[in-house]
């Protein structure tokens, strides 16, 4: 049917609707759920007539949690922002309390189709949605550190005068301060990137490329753009079987991690076991400790 629901029409929802709209025949309909009504129902009838630009024949309406019965893909974007000197884990209560409301109404409808997750801390609400809607666990997704990768692609890019198309580099782990880049295993077209790039550097970009939202939400108190591609990347990705490879909060052992996965129709339909250095090792299974102590804070 190609029919999207987004819970949570605010700066990140919108940011994702808004290139939904710019995609001829993605999807056939669109149906908004927020907490405030008038809102979405200005933002349906705006972006209707935006369609047009765009000869997009696309159905756009402010909706119910009903509506999410026969829906391919819900995607929650609610939840409290990130603010200033606010890590992502710090939002943890607060967000938790309100994706759990949010799950149970999207599962009383009776749906029964894919569920991607960009509230923050993103690792832990998959594993919070995956709880409450029993889901199988391939079916909920999270953006992960798919931007934390095109981050440090763009930083990079913008260190060696490279297309950010040839930089095959990669951020894995938490969506937070303990996620990593994986430079053993990346490359500059088919060239080591320590070959090219510094180790100096590298630990350079590493460090930016982690703080970068941080500087984003300092200046525009909160960041919506590049989750909104990542969520409109996923979407094509599912809608369209498109079996590609994306960093996205994944099931890993009991929790939700990101780790290159390929998402097609069925969402994760695997995910690929990477031979890490021995410090790329320590990173990871930090990074994994630092989400399962996230989770079990929740239950205390």
């Amino acid at each position: 049917m190609r029919k999207v629901v987004v819970v949570g029409c605010g700066n990140v929802g919108m940011a994702y609707v808004s290139n939904l709209v710019s995609t001829k025949g993605l999807v056939k309909e669109i149906v908004l759920i927020d907490k405030d009504r008038d809102k979405i129902l200005g933002d349906a009838m705006d972006l209707s007539h935006a369609s047009v630009v765009y000869n997009n024949n696309v159905t756009i309406k402010a909706g119910t949690y009903k509506d999410c019965f026969n829906a391919d893909i819900v995607v929650i974007t609610a939840g409290f922002n990130q603010e200033k000197g606010q890590s992502r884990l710090d939002l943890i209560s607060k967000n938790k309390r309100i994706i759990e409301d949010i799950t149970r109404e999207i599962m009383i409808s009776g749906f029964d189709g894919i569920i991607l997750v960009a509230t923050n801390p993103v690792d832990v609400m998959c594993q919070v949605v995956k709880n409450v809607s029993n889901l199988n666990s391939n079916r909920v997704i999270g953006t992960g550190t798919m931007l934390d990768t095109d981050r440090i692609k763009y930083l990079l890019s913008q260190k060696i005068k490279v297309n950010t198309e040839n930089i095959h580099a990669y951020v894995l782990g938490e969506h937070g301060d303990s996620s990593f880049a994986v430079w053993s295993r990346s490359t500059i077209g088919m060239v080591p990137i320590k070959e090219t790039v510094s180790d100096e550097d590298l630990d350079i970009i590493e460090t930016e490329a982690r703080n970068l939202a941080y500087k984003i939400i300092k200046y525009k108190g909160y960041t919506n753009y590049g989750v909104g591609m990542c969520l409109h990347k996923l979407t094509k990705a599912i809608l369209n079987d498109e079996n590609v490879v994306l960093n996205v909060s994944s099931p890993v052992d009991g929790i939700y991690i990101s780790m290159p996965s390929v998402i097609g129709k069925d969402g994760i339909k695997g995910t690929m076991k990477i031979e890490f250095t021995a410090e790329e090792e320590l990173k990871f299974n930090n990074s994994k400790e630092v989400i399962k102590e996230a989770i079990n804070s929740l239950e205390e």
